[in-house]
């Protein structure tokens, strides 16, 4: 039988904005320009609503988790929501809508033009192929461009704000012991 503590532990380890399915609600704006070709402009700016609220639901997620935590003085619980604020914030920005959103955009815009000047494919085909091709490309750019973002930041921004990061993470072990004591 299983540890129903120990299926609680692990259930409090899933990033819920990053390891489940509600992480594609950060690609709604590859969808929109998937479909920009199809629908009014209106319906893609929606789309990029949709991709930064769910930014702004994982920052205030994180901030919120981090700021439970024990810590030595306001000054460092304080210091450590702004530090996991601004990691999530740009994590996802990038991560979610800005390098999926350019990537889909130039992805649609270059299948569109080349379809026009190539084929003598109606113009109404040319944009159900377009949105196809822009959809069936979401699913494979994902990983990689976590990856990519992951890696740029921990090489450039997060070296300056890691110890803190490190200080955090340690904390967030002890709680996590306490907790798992009592």
């Amino acid at each position: 039988m299983s540890d129903p503590g120990l299926i609680e532990r692990e259930r409090k380890d899933i990033d819920l904005y990053r390891d489940t399915p509600i992480r594609f609600l950060g690609y709604a704006n590859e969808v929109g320009e998937a479909f920009r070709a199809i629908v009014p402009v209106s319906a893609v700016k929606l789309s990029y609503v949709v991709a930064v609220g769910y930014v702004l639901a994982d920052t205030l997620d994180k901030s919120h988790k981090v700021s439970q935590a024990v810590y030595p003085t306001q000054e460092a619980r304080l210091n450590q929501v702004l530090t996991t604020a601004g990691d999530t914030v740009l994590w996802q920005g990038f991560a979610s809508v800005i390098i999926p959103g350019i990537t889909i955009n130039r992805l649609c815009a270059s299948t569109s033009f080349l379809l026009r000047r190539l084929t003598a494919i109606s113009p109404p085909l040319v944009k159900g192929i377009t949105t196809a091709v822009g959809l069936s490309a979401i699913p494979f750019i994902v990983k990689p461009i976590d990856a990519l973002v992951e890696v740029s930041m921990d090489r450039t921004v997060r070296q300056y704000y890691s110890h803190e990061k490190q200080v955090a993470v340690d904390v967030l072990e002890k709680q996590k012991e306490v907790d798992a004591k009592a």
